[in-house]
């Protein structure tokens, strides 16, 4: 059945406008990106075939262009679209973030880290540099590749933060395997850190891991 013949509190763009876009599933969100379905198959159903087939939205926004684009009713066309989506979230993060105090108001940030390293092959590490009134300078990768205590180099990043003459540091990095908890090499590395930024005199306020579709914060756990 297409969905214009549904009733019409159950399609999902009238039940967007009417409860507001928590109310939908991952499923009818998608389906109003997609706008129709296939020969067969509504948008809705197309979209938790989607859904299905990559393992979520975490792995569906991560996908290659050739493996979205090779599932039936995909193309060149949607997987441009679909960055372009995911793209102007990322900025709209952003530059919240830089107009905002980064510890009162700490969604945007973890919005963003969560949207930038969610769904990556592999470990990322950055760094987002704030001033004295914890507004955002700057957000850098820093490093890539397996992480441990020997790739990552607290001189570097001390380095770029006396570079943003910042005041504090949010350090961010992904777990691929989709485990958010921090390892014990990832706790001595924040103290490594720790240790280095404080020597001249830069807070580490946080270090958020993400993996999936979810994080964890050193801070929330007294850790730091």
């Amino acid at each position: 059945m297409a969905i214009t013949d549904w009733p019409e509190g159950e399609r999902p763009r009238e039940k967007l406008l009417d409860k507001g876009a928590a109310a939908l599933s991952d499923a009818e969100l998608l389906a109003i990106f997609l706008r129709v379905g296939v020969p067969g198959k509504s948008a809705v159903d197309l979209a938790r075939d989607l859904l299905s087939h990559f393992g979520g939205l975490t792995r569906l926004f991560a996908a290659e262009q050739a493996a979205f684009s090779a599932f039936p009713g995909m193309g060149p066309a949607k997987f441009a679209q679909l960055q372009a989506v995911l793209e102007m979230s990322r900025r709209a993060l952003a530059e919240e973030m830089r107009f905002g105090d980064a510890l009162n108001s700490p969604a945007a940030v973890r919005d963003w880290l969560r949207l930038k390293l969610s769904g990556l092959p592999h470990e990322v590490f950055l760094s987002v540099f704030l001033d004295a009134q914890n507004r955002v300078i700057e957000a850098e990768e820093l490093f890539r590749g397996t992480l441990t205590q020997t790739s990552v180099y607290p001189r570097e990043i001390v380095k770029r933060a006396l570079a943003h003459n910042a005041a504090g540091v949010i350090l961010a990095h992904n777990h691929p395997s989709g485990v958010a908890e921090p390892s014990q090499a990832d706790r001595w590395l924040t103290d490594q850190l720790k240790t280095a930024l404080g020597l001249v005199d830069v807070k580490v306020l946080d270090h958020f891991i993400v993996a999936g579709g979810t994080g964890c914060s050193f801070a929330e756990r007294g850790w730091l």
